[in-house]
């Protein structure tokens, strides 16, 4: 049962109650109390029973709990219920609808002061926000749901989906190296704390695939990955595994393993499948789409593509949907449709901004600077590059960089512009150095696996 109010808020209630049903004194203490005791309670001057408690709710009318706490019976498990229904609405792609149903619930939370639904509430406000591309808010209600598990004395194993949903917010957002900061201190503290929960590591380790990558940081990446497969058996969660499959893809896929990394996502995607949750299984294609671009099968890569834009676009997942856009729009271009591929590349940077989607950004940026080489606009392809570079820059994505770099140091060559152009290769040159390790600290602690 929940703590008890204190003896004058009871009190308060009681003497409501009591006069709401036209009851006196000694209508509510009989038999078993006097009038006396029952005018003692409602004064709030004496802490009562249990016995006493169950005597004056069943005259009352009203369950115990309701009459300790002032919250109706069942409430906890009937917003349980509700939230499972949001989180439902969530998987199938309604992201509106399901911020809407949590928003209700974070409210009735919040006034019956449920810390723990409250928590659960703001978390998937925060997966709504993440949806729909709305990143800031994202942010603010993961780290509100940190906040509120923080009063509640939660374990950090219970804390960490909101640290890992403020770590993709800024992820998404461009800042790869506050994101890893997130993600590899709070392993850290796990594994050096001995608090080895199974699932909590899982989902750290699997959201830092994607920052390593961008990164440079493959090494980084390529254990994380090892690290999450490990832990996939232990791990309670199906959705949980699902989303580690399909992450560790990309992993497998840089070192070269195309045939693990399609059965990787046939792994994800059928359990996704099983779980009905249409977001994630537009992201299996997405990433199925990836895997064939990168082994040259472009005509089965632009069929995944096209179909987890669709898929995304259905569900209303804004952000998810432009960054597929670009991937979807190098195919098209290496299929010999430049003008279809740069047409929706325009549509793409229409949504997205240095703070929403700069790494995408970057990218449609890039692919337009090469449409426009191709076109012999070298003036157009300059600019495109130099776009890309300053958002590429700003967020720290350093194999990125390196390639965007020889990219602008070609044309640059190619311009006469000699001087320039080394400059760029040596700007270039120093990312590809020894990626990752001028913005990585020290590797976090590892997991006894």
């Amino acid at each position: 049962m929940a703590e008890r109010d204190d003896p004058g808020v009871i009190g308060r209630r009681v003497q409501q109650l009591r006069v709401e049903r036209g009851l006196t004194q000694r209508q509510l203490a009989e038999p078993a109390y006097t009038p006396a005791y029952i005018s003692t309670l409602e004064s709030g001057r004496v802490r009562p029973s249990d016995d006493a408690l169950r005597h004056l709710a069943d005259r009352l009318g009203v369950g115990f709990e309701e009459l300790a706490t002032g919250r109706p019976a069942h409430l906890a498990t009937d917003l349980r219920l509700r939230l499972t229904g949001a989180q439902r609405t969530l998987a199938a792609g309604e992201a509106e609808t399901a911020a809407e149903q949590y928003a209700a619930l974070l409210a009735e939370a919040r006034r019956h002061e449920l810390l723990e639904v409250e928590a659960d509430a703001l978390l998937g406000l925060g997966e709504c926000g993440l949806y729909t591309g709305e990143l800031t808010e994202a942010r603010d209600h993961f780290e509100r749901a940190e906040q509120v598990l923080a009063e509640a004395d939660a374990p950090l194993p219970a804390r960490v989906p909101a640290l890992r949903g403020r770590a993709v917010s800024h992820y998404l957002a461009g800042e790869l190296r506050y994101a890893v900061y997130l993600l590899e201190s709070t392993l850290d503290e796990l594994n050096r704390g001995g608090l080895h929960d199974p699932d909590a590591l899982l989902l750290l380790y699997a959201s830092a695939i994607g920052p390593y990558m961008d990164m440079g940081a493959h090494a980084r990446a390529a254990q994380a990955a090892e690290y999450a497969l490990a832990l996939a058996p232990k791990a309670a969660d199906p959705a949980l595994v699902a989303r580690m499959h399909r992450s560790v893809a990309r992993t497998l896929l840089a070192e070269g393993r195309i045939a693990e990394a399609d059965a990787s996502l046939a792994k994800a995607a059928e359990l996704y499948r099983q779980l009905q949750i249409r977001t994630e299984l537009a992201n299996c294609h997405w990433m199925r789409g990836y895997v064939y671009a990168q082994n040259g099968d472009l005509e089965r890569a632009e069929a995944e593509l096209r179909e987890a834009r669709t898929m995304l676009t259905a569900q209303r997942a804004a952000l998810y949907t432009s960054q597929v856009a670009v991937e979807l729009a190098d195919v098209l271009h290496r299929r010999g449709k430049s003008d279809e591929a740069a047409a929706l590349l325009h549509e793409v940077l229409s949504d997205l901004s240095p703070e929403r989607g700069a790494l995408h950004s970057a990218a449609a940026h890039r692919l337009l600077g090469i449409i426009a080489e191709d076109a012999h606009d070298t003036e157009t392809a300059e600019e495109h590059y130099v776009r890309a570079l300053s958002l590429l820059e700003r967020a720290g994505a350093a194999g990125d960089l390196a390639d965007l770099c020889r990219l602008l140091g070609d044309l640059l060559r190619r311009t006469g512009r000699v001087e320039a152009a080394l400059d760029a290769y040596r700007t270039g040159l120093g990312h590809r150095t020894a990626p990752g390790t001028t913005t990585l600290g020290p590797a976090p602690a590892q997991p006894p696996l």
